[in-house]
């Protein structure tokens, strides 16, 4: 009677122990998604640069630099805009 009783609890003390080992074994389904961000970043860039440009030549001749850092600023987030909503964004399922 004590043998079966320690073959028993051996018996199961091992399938508790390989349980966490099976299901970590068991690949996860995981979203993975292109980052975006940078080709935002580049269209912040050449809208700003851009919009300076265009913000220098439409001021009036003693307001330069207010029109060039306003034009930059508008620029700026008019660039990112555009380059964020042009972004597609590619996503794909990986098994790890």
């Amino acid at each position: 009677m004590r043998n079966a009783l320690i073959a028993l609890t051996i018996v199961c003390g091992g399938a508790v122990a390989a349980a966490p080992v099976i299901a970590e074994a068991a690949p996860k389904r995981v979203l993975v998604c292109q980052n975006v961000r940078k080709k935002a970043n580049t269209g912040t860039l050449i809208g700003a640069v851009s919009g300076g440009l265009l913000g220098n030549a439409v001021a009036g001749h003693g307001a330069k630099t207010e029109g060039t850092v306003i034009g930059a600023g508008v620029g700026a987030v008019a660039g990112h805009q555009i380059a964020k909503s042009n972004a597609q964004r590619k996503c794909r399922y990986v098994y790890r």
